[in-house]
């Protein structure tokens, strides 16, 4: 039997180790890589945070700047290309005082340089509003953080304010007062005698006594004024008391409610063409009988009195200084301008109707050259800046449009339809007293009366947002 034989196995000496340190290398290499894949991300996420706040600069600098642009109007009679440099000389008024933003005005651009946001983390932002044409305005706002910028595009428009004081029957700017049985009603419905009413020099808005009421409601702009009720039946949109005091009925802005200018320059050139063959009034007219003008030019200084019947037809031009009174029935076809100023509410010039009116719109004129660019002139009774107003007699006929002047009184047995709104351009108190019953009809009234010129104001076109790479 033949013992098999054993031979020693032999030994891998340092194949383990060899193993070993091969993981030990994938493991540091995997190591080395997500640290440095971990410090490229805490890199990323660094300049995303940078990259984020650079934006929301650029977008604080876009609110700011939407801000004082939306603070901003200018006249409506401005020539298209004047509008640019009109807005940056209103914006410039506008932040007068403002240290931080302070607008550069250079031919077809606006712009603000390096307002800061937080200077301890060097947070800023610049803006440029660039004309684009006559109706469009191009604002562009960089954001800045340190080294990073982001920015922001958008286009504005110009177009006229989109609330006015056509909105309401009576307007006023000044506080109004209501006593003795005194009824403002719409014809169709109640909020065509809806009033407005500003008084910022007075902490009473709107008093009213005895028996008088506002059929509509009241928007008043003065947070802090307020309203007087006194009297059992005084009230406002059909309820007395307290209630009538409060919301719905008498409800304060939440913004802006314009007062357009007025404007009765292309009235007054008419008025003084040949083509209007106007009668210019003077000593040998006799105005205590009965009387026909047509397109009448009343001078300065004469004061006349009318006490026949007068019937006025197209333009009646009334000429700063004057004191005007209508002692007699007076009947007009057409529009009464002056050339007083706006801002004088001293009430030293006077249109003092005494009689009863009678009121035929402009579209009824006569055909002819000499009405033809008054019959075009619709919506407009009386537009009188500089001169306080009286009526105090009844209308015979609705006023055939809107009544504006510097100051505004009703009284006696005034009372009677307008076909527009009434509106107090002065800052003192409109009064209406006795037994002046008035009715708006306002309805189908949706274009600006004649010679009435809105505000422009820039509007925000959000499809035009963007950021620019």
């Amino acid at each position: 039997m033949i013992r098999a034989k054993h031979f020693p196995r032999r030994r891998r000496q340092g194949s383990t180790l060899i193993l070993s340190l091969i993981f030990i290398m994938m493991f540091a290499a995997l190591a080395t890589a997500m640290a440095t894949l971990s410090g490229a991300n805490v890199q990323v996420a660094e300049n995303q945070h940078k990259l984020a706040n650079a934006r929301a600069c650029a977008e604080s600098g876009l609110d700011v700047i939407r801000y004082w642009i939306s603070q901003t109007a200018i006249s409506g009679l401005t020539d298209p290309e004047d509008r640019f440099g009109t807005l940056a000389d209103e914006l410039a008024i506008k932040l007068t005082g403002i240290t931080n933003v302070v607008p550069q005005h250079s031919g077809s651009t606006i712009t603000f340089s390096n307002v800061p946001l937080n200077s301890s983390t060097d947070q800023y932002f610049s803006a440029v509003l660039e004309s684009i044409d006559a109706d469009t305005v191009q604002l562009e706002v960089t954001g800045h953080y340190g080294s990073l910028s982001r920015t922001i595009r958008s286009n504005y428009f110009f177009d006229t304010r989109a609330h006015t004081v056509f909105d309401f029957g009576v307007a006023s700017k000044g506080p109004v007062t209501l006593s003795g049985n005194i009824e403002l009603e719409g014809v169709n419905i109640q909020i065509e005698s809806n009033a407005y009413i500003e008084s910022w020099n007075s902490w009473t808005a709107l008093d009213i006594t005895g028996n008088s009421h506002i059929g509509g409601s009241v928007k008043i702009a003065n947070p802090s004024a307020t309203v007087n009720l006194q009297g059992g039946q005084a009230g406002i949109g059909g309820v007395t008391g307290e209630e009538a005091t409060q919301p719905p009925y008498t409800q304060y802005a939440d913004g802006p409610t314009e007062f357009p200018e007025m404007d009765p320059t292309p009235f007054i050139d008419f008025v003084n063409s040949p083509s209007a063959a106007s009668h210019v009034l003077d000593a040998n007219d006799n105005t205590s009988s009965d009387a026909s003008y047509s397109n009448l030019i009343i001078p300065a200084g004469m004061n006349p009195t009318f006490s026949g019947h007068s019937t006025l037809e197209g333009v009646v031009y009334i000429q700063n200084p004057n004191v005007v009174t209508f002692t007699g029935g007076t009947t007009i076809t057409g529009i009464i301008v002056t050339d007083g100023s706006p801002d004088d509410d001293s009430g030293t010039n006077q249109i003092d109707f005494q009689g009863n009116v009678t009121s035929y719109p402009v579209t009824s004129l006569p055909e002819g050259a000499q009405f033809d660019f008054v019959r075009d002139q619709t919506g407009t009774f009386m537009m009188a800046p500089g001169f306080h107003a009286a009526f105090g007699g009844s209308f015979e006929t609705a006023l055939s449009g809107a009544i504006a002047a510097n100051g505004i009184e009703f009284y006696g047995n005034a009372g009677g339809t307008i076909y527009g709104s009434i509106l107090n351009y002065s800052d003192t108190e409109m009064v209406l007293s006795g037994n002046s019953d008035l009715y708006f009809n306002r309805s189908g009234l949706t274009e600006v009366p004649a010679g009435f010129v809105p505000e422009l104001i820039l509007y925000y076109n959000p499809s035009t947002y963007a950021e620019v790479l």
